[in-house]
């Protein structure tokens, strides 16, 4: 049942993919503006721009030019961007690390808060302590990320100049990295001065990415603990004497967990996506920021990759969800 499950998600994963490939090539390519007009001076004679066109095939049709990128794209060739002059896989790897790393910080605050306020509201419930953890949650979820980011930066790097506000680490400093995890790499050759470097700037733009997901897991969980809270076997553990505490966590959270996790899996999809303009705001050099860079600029072959890996990356972070709630759910796993 599990193997079967596995099969179909990873056909509609494919069949995903290649729809969105599909979109986005028609999609930029019928948008107005030419990526070739953009790079020659106002002088370039026609003959300039024809060759230029030929050289990166948009002088073929639009059928034509996606089964060539197809085509390239299967063998690892995602061509080369027009603005950057680079290879675009390299490019979208070089920066997508910055990316990872910037959501799942952003992804392990949002637990950590969200958890905490949705035990405190449960362990709390019916008084003034669980309304105004409702209340927090409703107006924190109400503030868009970017806003976040906005009023941290007013506070935190203008107010008060605590975190820095721009980019990814200081330049000044030594970056003896073999990767672009850099906030992993400086955890492993324990170069704490590298992670608190690394963190200071990673934290503003994290927390705004963090506080509309919190206020999403502590909705969720706290009525999930609340439900189950009224089951027979967790009266039975306060019959026995435990805690209100230890009964959340030793009997109900485990149980109470499952649709808060379907929940965040989905929703670090969007937390990725939230990163493009979140990226831009702090000028921090993650692959959003990229994108954008690529939409101006009309780099064409750099956007189809951008968006192919961000669609890429959703469907193996569903598919990962899906098949870790089917193992935690013995309904699903001997269904």
């Amino acid at each position: 049942m599990l193997l079967q499950r596995f099969l179909v998600r990873l056909l509609t994963m494919l069949v995903t993919l290649f729809g969105v490939a599909i979109v986005v090539f028609v999609v930029i390519r019928v948008a107005p503006g030419d990526p070739i007009a953009m790079m020659l001076p106002p002088g370039a004679s026609n003959d300039d721009i024809a060759r230029l066109r030929a050289l990166y095939g948009l002088d073929k049709s639009i059928v034509q030019q996606f089964f060539i990128w197809l085509a390239g794209v299967l063998h690892g060739d995602f061509g080369t961007s027009i603005s950057l002059r680079q290879d675009v896989l390299r490019l979208v790897f070089n920066r997508l690390p910055a990316t990872l790393e910037l959501a799942t910080v952003a992804l392990l605050m949002a637990i950590v808060i969200g958890v905490t306020a949705a035990i405190f509201g449960a362990r709390s419930r019916g008084t003034a302590v669980e309304a105004g953890i409702d209340i927090a949650s409703g107006a924190t979820l109400s503030i868009p990320d970017f806003l976040w980011g906005l009023v941290l930066i007013l506070l935190f790097g203008v107010l008060v100049p605590v975190f820095d506000i721009s980019g990814r680490v200081s330049p000044q400093l030594d970056l003896p990295f073999a990767t672009q995890f850099y906030l992993v790499e400086s955890l492993l050759r324990l170069r704490f001065d590298l992670t608190w470097d690394l963190l200071k700037h990673m934290l503003m733009p994290a927390v705004a990415l963090a506080l509309p997901l919190a206020a999403i897991i502590a909705q969720l969980l706290k009525q999930s603990l609340k439900e189950v809270l009224d089951l027979d076997y967790v009266v039975l553990a306060r019959v026995k004497g435990f805690s209100e505490t230890q009964v959340i966590l030793r009997e109900a959270l485990k149980n109470a967990a499952l649709p808060t996790l379907t929940l965040v899996g989905v929703q670090f999809t969007f937390l990725i996506g939230g990163t493009v303009i979140v990226e831009r705001l702090f000028s921090y050099e993650g692959l959003g920021n990229m994108a954008i860079d690529a939409v101006i600029n009309r780099d064409l072959p750099l956007i189809q990759g951008i968006v192919l890996v961000f669609a890429l990356l959703f469907v193996l972070i569903n598919l990962a969800v899906d098949m870790m709630y089917a193992l935690l759910n013995p309904r699903l796993r001997h269904g």
